[in-house]
């Protein structure tokens, strides 16, 4: 049985599981706080499956942590998810006007007068990245 210390994190102090839980975690965090559904969730993290995300869910619900790797390709989406979020609440410090501009359409370049989301949603890494890279220009970086 896990000590309360234990509880809440991956055992046996492997890193992938540690990393795979937190980036999961900070999914979820972004999902919620953007208002995706879990199958855009799945697009974002490279079209993990949707019952792949539910047993996840489930996993943090009920053992606090899940039991699973993510692989070099989703470790790196939610990187730029990262990148992605904090970037919008350096822009925004608003966290509902942040929160809403991934909605919004966008005529800067690259977007069409699409959204972030609905290029990002597109669900090829390069389109995480020009979100990514794109806010990091718009701020200065």
């Amino acid at each position: 049985m896990a000590s309360p210390a234990q509880r809440g994190t991956p055992t046996g102090g492997n890193t992938a599981l540690r990393e795979t839980d937190v980036g999961f975690r900070a999914a979820l965090n972004i999902a919620s706080q953007w208002g995706l559904t879990d199958d855009q969730l799945s697009v974002l993290l490279g079209g993990v499956g949707r019952s792949t995300v539910a047993r996840w869910k489930s996993q943090l619900a009920h053992n606090g942590a899940i039991q699973a790797a993510f692989g070099p390709d989703t470790l790196d989406r939610v990187s730029y998810l990262l990148g992605i979020f904090k970037a919008l609440r350096i822009l925004f410090p608003d966290k509902a006007q942040a929160d809403a501009w991934v909605k919004k359409p966008n005529t800067g370049p690259g977007f069409d007068g699409r959204s972030a989301l609905q290029r990002m949603l597109d669900g090829r890494m390069d389109d995480l990245r020009y979100v990514r890279v794109y806010l990091d220009g718009w701020r200065g970086w």
